[in-house]
């Protein structure tokens, strides 16, 4: 889907989400698969969970999915579309909110709305982290390599990329 449409669509649907992004691009990440995946069909999921795998591999910022979204769907125009489309509102209502908050950061209003939007964002990246294992996963092998990551991140203070050479490991070996 290229041409203005697919430019047009790609702008539309990040400055939404952009507003949306409380916690990072992370916390984004469901509506953005539905957006791609199932709204506008740019892509599978696995093709989703693979470039959301590519940004989070690569050194930058977790943003960068957003880049590939937009590149996969129209070329190195749309990755230019959609990343400004994605970080423009953002930085903008940024920009505006801070300076206001800084007035008001210990008023009991202000401190109950950042006490709030904690828990929010958590949830919202953990919603992503189990929809992007849903399409990831596609065997057992796939699975239990999930599980057992998502286990050693949570119950230990094992570096993750222990986790990643594993996974390597597994793949390589043909097992998954």
């Amino acid at each position: 889907m290229k041409g203005s449409g697919a430019l047009g669509a790609l702008a539309v649907n990040f400055l939404i989400l952009s507003l949306l992004a409380f916690g990072g691009a992370n916390a984004i990440i469901p509506e953005m698969q539905r957006q791609a995946v199932e709204v506008q069909h740019w892509m599978t999921g696995a093709q989703f969970a693979t470039l959301f795998a590519i940004a989070q591999a690569a050194p930058g910022p977790n943003v960068m999915v957003v880049t590939l979204v937009g590149w996969q769907v129209a070329g190195v125009l749309g990755a230019v579309v959609a990343t400004a489309a994605m970080m423009g509102p953002s930085w903008v209502l940024t920009f505006a909110v801070f300076r206001a908050w800084d007035k008001f950061k210990y008023q009991p209003w202000c401190m109950a709305i950042q006490n709030g939007l904690a828990p929010v964002t958590v949830g919202l990246v953990a919603s992503s982290a189990f929809l992007l294992a849903r399409d990831a996963d596609r065997d057992t092998i796939a699975f239990g390599l999930t599980a057992a990551t998502a286990a050693l991140a949570y119950w230990t203070r094992l570096n993750p990329l222990w986790a990643f050479g594993a996974a390597a490991i597994v793949g390589i070996a043909g097992f998954s």
